[in-house]
Order: C-alpha cells, then structure tokens, then sequence
C-alpha cells in the first residue's frame, strides 16, 4: 500500500463530524489522539460509541491468514467490511494476495490507498467506471485486477467502455457461475461457455479462470463441486490458453471450509492455479450471524463493542439505551447485551435483551429487579460486522483497559 496515504489519516483533524468523540478534542490531529492515549471510560467520550477490540482484530486476521495458508489458498480478503485502509494494511502485512471488491467507488478507494492486487467480484459494466480502470491500468504496468463477467451483454459493455486494451495488456476476466434462486452469475454451464466464447472474441479481455459467491446458492456442496469441475472443463477446451495462471475463487464467511476443501487443491490443470480465498466479515466477527455459522466459530474473536447509556427507564423492566438503527447493525440480529458499568468503573451484569431498535434508541428488556439505572453505560456486542462499519467513519481501536491506541478510518 502506499505509506503515505496511510501516513496522511493520521494529519485529519477532528471535529463534530466523528461520532462519539470527546468534544475537547476538536481540532486536534487523529495522530495527536492517538498518541495521547485517551480512555473511554475516563477521557470525555461520548455515547453511542462503537470501539474495535485491537487485540481481537490481530488475532482474526492471524487466524484466516493461517487457514487460507494452509489449506494452500491464497487470501483476497473483502475490504467491503471495513472500507478501512488501516485494516486493509493489517490484512496484506499478514500475507494476503490483494483485496476483494464489489464497486467502482469501492475500487478506487483501493487504488487512492496505494492497493496494487484487486479482485472485483462483479461485472462492472459502467461507461464511465470502465474508463477510469483502463487509465489506472495504463498509468501503473504493476496494478493487478481481475473481474467477473456473467453474461455475453456484460462482456459487450466491458469492451466498449475499454475502447482499447490497455498497455500493459487485456483486462483479465473469470467467469461467474450461479445457481437458479441464487445471486448473480451463469446459470448453466452452456451459458457460461457462451460468455467465455464472448470474451475470446474480444481483444480487450482475456479470460483467466472461474469463480462464483457459493452463500447465495441452496446447496454450497454441489456448487463448488461444479465451480471445480467447470475449470477442468474450461481448461481441456483451451479456454485458458492466454492465462499465465487459472483462477479459482469462492468464499464469503460463512462456507469457507468447504471452499477451502473443494478449490484449495491438488490441481492439475495446465497452468499453475491461483485458489482466491474471499471472506471479509472474519476481521471482525460478531456476536450474533458469525458466531453461529462461521467455520472458525469458539476461534475467531468479536472485536465489535457498542457502548451506550441509559437515558430513560420508563417502566419496569424496561430501560432505553441511546443508540438505535443510526449506530448498530439490524440486518442479521439486533444486538446481544454483554454487560454493564456505573459511572465509577463497577461493573454490571445484565441478564436482558434488545426487543427492537428505533433510529436513536434501543429498547432494553430486562428482569425484575435488574438495578440498572439512568446514566448507567452498556455495552453490546453486534451481528453482521459488514453493516456497522459503514455507520462510523472514526472507530477507536483499544486495547483490554478501553484506552485507544488507534483510531480507524472508514470510507463508504
């Protein structure tokens, strides 16, 4: 990645844009933060406030870096979790092969941030987008991208927004495979070839291999058994034979291990196979979908903790929390109460549950009796890392006593 960029978030100076920061320290640096080693217990932050456990986050992308390592894949992580350059940092420092997009903007927050590997995983097939990827390719021979294609009219597109190969040679390209019910990509395996035929025609792609998102399919097994065969298939007809290597990928977070089992190898295809590994949502966990479905599940760490307070306990057994649906994810869970702490560090047990959220309070049930009381702060820990993110643009990274130690910058 590019130091400097990275360098350069430490230089943004604060203010009332950050949520849940301490209102004294508008106007100071993100480095300047960081270096003083505020609280967020002790130091003036305010709530919601949503934190990344430092430890919890090295120790997953360890973990995922491991798997993919030995289970012979390489890992292209989806940044589309995070959008956070420092973590896309941790991630490649760790061994990843590149990252793993879904947009255009998302691309070019990549390649703002110096990322020299991507792999788009979707057809893009906008004019404009299209010309802006083949000035980047122009401008940089060491800028590595690859990109679905899933119909003959996609492939059409691509090559006219193109207008010619770039360069440092055609655009690489994999075909998409899908299932019926299922997300995007080919249908049948007579559809896919027609697709690759598409691209063999045109002198701005070139074809390097198969892939497909096996979490939108009802049955993984069969799908990735597909995914494996269609690329002997491809291979014995020649469809490869301007690839340098063949490119297999799958893998969101939730069905890694059988990605893992079906395309991590042995191969014996013609030319050398690059197994791309793409989970994001690992870099986080959570305490709600991925900790009931992820392969790593007891392994992996949540490393996402909203903290709020108690602004209103109207009733009984009933306290409101100061977050809502602004602050938390509410896609795939509503959040799952962990604990709670008085004003003077006492920690509180809570035994009770959010029932909803509105859009800046979530209703907090609780038991006869709980004690919990206005002011008091609670912390939740959240389902579906890949919706919180986007909710915070500056997250305090702390370690085990709450004290921040880095401060992450998002970009959605």
């Amino acid at each position: 990645m590019d130091a400097r960029a990275l360098a350069a978030l430490a230089a943004e100076r604060v203010d009332w844009r950050f949520k849940g920061l301490p209102p004294g320290t508008a106007g100071r640096t993100v480095g300047e933060l960081a270096a003083a080693r505020l609280n967020v217990f002790r130091d003036g932050f305010t709530t919601p406030l949503l934190v990344l456990d430092a430890a919890a986050v090295d120790h997953d992308i360890d973990v995922v870096a491991r798997f993919a390592a030995e289970h012979g894949m390489a890992l292209a992580p989806h940044g589309k979790t995070t959008m956070a350059p420092q973590i896309f940092a941790r991630q490649l420092a760790r061994g990843a092969w590149g990252l793993t997009a879904a947009t255009a903007a998302q691309l070019r927050v990549y390649r703002a941030f110096g990322v020299r590997r991507v792999f788009l995983a979707n057809e893009l097939v906008d004019a404009a987008a299209l010309g802006w990827l083949a000035a980047e390719l122009a401008a940089d021979s060491g800028f590595v991208f690859r990109a679905y294609v899933d119909s003959v009219e996609g492939v059409r597109l691509m090559d006219a927004g193109l207008g010619a190969a770039p360069a440092s040679g055609p655009v690489d390209v994999v075909v998409e495979l899908g299932a019926a019910g299922g997300r995007t990509g080919c249908r049948t395996d007579s559809e896919a070839r027609r697709v690759a035929q598409a691209v063999a025609e045109c002198s701005t792609l070139r074809l390097v291999g198969l892939a497909g998102y096996e979490g939108a399919v009802p049955d993984v097994e069969a799908f990735l058994a597909r995914l494996r065969a269609a690329a002997y298939a491809f291979d014995a007809e020649g469809r490869f034979a301007d690839a340098t290597e063949i490119v297999v990928s799958a893998g969101g977070s939730a069905h890694f291990d059988s990605v893992a089992r079906h395309l991590g190898g042995p191969w014996s295809l013609s030319r050398p196979v690059c197994a791309l590994l793409r989970s994001g949502a690992y870099v986080a966990h959570d305490d709600g979908l991925y900790a009931r479905v992820s392969p790593l599940r007891g392994v992996l760490q949540p490393a996402l903790r909203l903290w709020s307070q108690v602004v209103s306990v109207p009733e009984p057994g009933l306290a409101l929390l100061n977050f809502g649906k602004r602050d938390a994810s509410y896609d795939e869970g509503l959040p799952v109460v962990l604990a709670g702490r008085r004003g003077d560090g006492t920690r509180i047990d809570i035994s009770g549950r959010i029932e909803k959220l509105n859009d800046q309070h979530a209703f907090l049930v609780l038991p006869a009796g709980s004690g919990l009381a206005v002011g008091d702060w609670v912390v939740c820990g959240l389902s579906h890392p890949c919706t919180v993110f986007d909710k915070w643009q500056l997250i305090p990274l702390v370690d085990e006593a709450g004290t921040a130690v880095e401060y992450v910058r998002t970009f959605f």
